[in-house]
């Protein structure tokens, strides 16, 4: 069995592991990780720099500014002040999905829904209306919107580092529309269709008094966070680290303000605890082997398969890529599915003779939003069906899929078409 084989197999194994125990997915791509360095895929001095420490650092950053922001009650208060303002529950749940959409640009999707379902189940059990329909619509609009921004989601931190993309770049690249004109596109054309699934709950709102805030220091370390980004992508010649400096520079900051403001670690420690330690880990096995698969040739080899397929066609290609990425973030995790396929794109657009841009964002358009057909596709449904299931409510898939297929064809469709049109 020579090198490429062996590291497609192992890769193999890998991915089937990481859809069985998802538990463990850390624990399973370090291992991997570590198998290929003893196998000599990898060489023992490139696993370090093999991971991308920017990514993590951002990742980390963000996630812990992002605590102390839900600590201070800001995205509740945000929310009521929605609801104020909408003349019914349909316009309310309108109101509370596209908040959450809006939210999760600059926010971690999980985090958007922890702190915007709330809001919605009350809002249901207010009217004693079904609040299963209410909170699937948050999650997948919340889900929606990461890829429109840096610091929305890792898989738009992934595609950034990679391309080499600021803050700035996801709204204006190389003299046209970026990303997020796409994401927006698609976006909008999903307030039809909520309004049209939501036809009938015409019921009126009435929401309750407003959450105090008492700390608006977090919101403000929030608009910071972003703003340095914005500087940061001004400078084309930064130093690589300079946006995970940023963001976790930030998040200390804010951490040692609320430490000295409550005289107190408590702060500090529920923080820490908040990090996603194991997807940090798990990004950190990937890295790793990807890098390796790199080095056996495999990427080159699954790009040529793909052109291929193909025949070589740039519009087929950019179908394939985007239907295929929807598929199969319908059921499998879009970080590991991301943190893949960046480098086959690239090497595909080599191969055809075209720049990258096309195929990398129409991946990130399809691994996105393919996460809403199910509920086990995003972390942002699994959370939402999570909180649902706390309350008492049993999700049924249909439940799930009434709202999530026509949300997921339409987005994805329409974001697609409009990467088509500005980047082929």
């Amino acid at each position: 069995m020579n090198q490429m084989t062996l590291a497609l197999a192992l890769f193999g194994v890998m991915y089937v592991l990481l859809l069985v125990f998802s538990e463990k997915r850390w624990i399973i791509a370090l291992a991997a990780a570590a198998v290929f360095v003893a196998l000599g895929i990898l060489p023992l001095s490139g696993a370090p720099g093999a991971i991308n420490w920017n990514v993590l650092m951002m990742l980390a950053g963000t996630m812990a500014t992002v605590e102390l922001f839900i600590q201070s009650k800001m995205p509740s208060r945000m929310a009521e002040g929605l609801l104020r303002v909408v003349p019914n529950v349909q316009w309310a749940v309108v109101a509370l999905s596209v908040f959450s959409g809006v939210v999760s640009a600059f926010v971690d999707n999980v985090a958007t829904v922890l702190m915007v379902a709330p809001v919605g189940l009350a809002v249901a059990k207010q009217i004693k209306t079904n609040p299963i329909p209410v909170i699937i619509a948050i999650a997948v609009s919340s889900n929606l919107q990461g890829a429109a921004t840096l610091v929305g989601d890792t898989t738009s931190i992934l595609l950034g580092n990679y391309a080499n993309m600021g803050f700035n770049d996801f709204f204006w690249f190389h003299g046209r529309p970026g990303i997020a004109f796409a994401v927006e596109a698609g976006a909008l054309m999903t307030i039809p269709v909520l309004l049209w699934l939501f036809r009938r709950d015409r019921e009126p709102v009435a929401p309750g008094p407003s959450t105090p805030v008492t700390d608006y220091v977090p919101t403000a370390l929030m608009f910071g966070t972003i703003a340095l980004l914005i500087v940061a992508s001004q400078f084309p010649n930064k130093p690589e680290m300079t946006n995970g400096f940023i963001c976790c520079g930030v998040a200390l900051l804010g951490i040692l303000y609320e430490t000295l403001r409550g005289r107190s670690a408590e702060t500090a420690v529920s923080v820490l605890k908040s990090i996603d330690y194991k997807t940090l880990l798990l990004l950190a096995g990937l890295f790793m082997v990807i890098e390796g698969l790199t080095e056996a040739g495999v990427i080159d080899a699954i790009a040529a398969l793909f052109v291929k397929l193909g025949s070589g066609s740039v519009p087929l290609m950019y179908v394939m890529i985007v239907a295929v990425s929807v598929l199969l973030s319908a059921f499998i995790d879009n970080i590991p599915y991301v943190a893949t396929m960046l480098p086959v794109v690239t090497s595909i657009a080599a191969m055809l003779g075209i720049e990258p841009y096309l195929f990398c964002f129409g991946l990130l358009i399809g691994a996105t939003l393919g996460g809403n057909i199910t509920p086990v596709g995003a972390s942002a449904n699994i959370a939402g069906i999570g909180i649902l299931q706390k309350e008492g409510y049993k999700v049924a898939t249909k439940d799930f899929l009434r709202i999530g297929i026509p949300f997921t064809l339409i987005a994805a469709a329409v974001g697609a078409l409009v990467v088509w049109l500005v980047w082929a």
